[in-house]
C-alpha cells in the first residue's frame, strides 16, 4: 500500500515523513489554502528530502503560468490537479498527473475515469461545497464502484484510526492524507504519521 502524506509546509516535516518511510509528499501550491507553500519554501523541503520520496505538486485552478513558473524551479515529480481543469491542460506540462475528484456519486468516478484517462490516477475526495480538499471529511466509500479503469487514490477524512479499515474495505492503490496527520493546519504530528503509515501497510497485509 502506498502512502502520500500531502500539505507538508515544513522541511522537518517533509524529513520526517520521509524517515517513516511514507512514498511520496504533497505540496500545496494554491493561495487560499492553509498550506500553501511558497516556491522558497517548496524548494528547501525538495532539497531536504533523501531519494526515492516522490514529490507531487499540487494545484486548483492555477494558470499555465503559475504552473510553469513552479515547474522552472521546483523539481515535481508528479502533478496533482483539484479543481476543474480539463484532460488537455493536465496533460500539457509533460508530467505523470493525478486528478482529484470529488465524489457525490460513483458516476462522479467513472465519468472521471474516462475522461481523464491520460492521469496516472483518479484521487477520490469528500464533495464539501466550495471547498477543494484538505477538509477531513470522510465520504462513503460503497460509492467506489469496483471496476475503474485507472488506479485509485483514496483521501478525505483518513487518519490513524481508521486508514487500517479503509485499505481492508475498498481496493485502491495508495491512500493520501493531510489534516488526519496534523496538530495544526500545516503542521504534521510525527506520531500521527507514523502511526497512519503503519495502520496502511497493515491493513493491506
Amino acid at each position: 500500500m502506498r502512502v502520500k502524506i500531502c500539505g507538508i509546509t515544513r522541511v522537518e516535516d517533509g524529513v520526517e515523513a520521509a524517515r517513516l518511510g511514507v512514498d511520496a509528499i504533497g505540496l500545496v501550491f494554491y493561495p487560499k489554502s492553509p498550506r500553501n507553500v511558497s516556491i522558497a519554501r517548496a524548494s528547501a523541503i525538495i532539497a531536504a528530502l533523501p531519494p526515492f520520496v516522490t514529490v507531487v505538486g499540487l494545484f486548483v485552478d492555477a494558470t499555465r503560468e503559475w504552473v510553469d513558473t513552479v515547474l522552472a524551479e521546483c523539481a515535481l515529480d508528479m502533478l496533482q490537479f483539484h479543481g476543474e481543469e480539463t484532460p488537455e491542460f493536465c496533460a500539457s506540462f509533460k508530467r505523470p498527473y493525478l486528478k482529484a475528484v470529488r465524489v457525490k456519486d460513483s458516476a462522479d468516478l467513472t465519468a472521471a475515469a474516462r475522461r481523464y484517462a491520460g492521469a496516472r490516477a483518479l484521487l477520490a475526495d469528500a464533495f464539501v461545497e466550495g471547498v477543494h480538499g484538505g477538509t477531513g471529511t470522510s465520504f462513503d466509500w460503497s460509492l467506489i464502484p469496483p471496476d475503474l479503469p485507472l488506479p485509485l487514490i483514496l483521501s478525505g477524512g483518513l487518519g490513524p484510526d481508521n486508514v487500517e479499515d479503509a485499505v481492508r474495505t475498498v481496493a485502491v492503490a495508495a491512500v493520501d492524507v493531510s489534516s488526519g496527520v496534523e496538530s495544526a493546519k500545516g503542521i504534521k504530528d510525527a506520531a500521527r504519521m507514523a502511526a497512519f503509515i503503519s495502520g496502511a501497510r497493515h491493513g493491506s497485509l
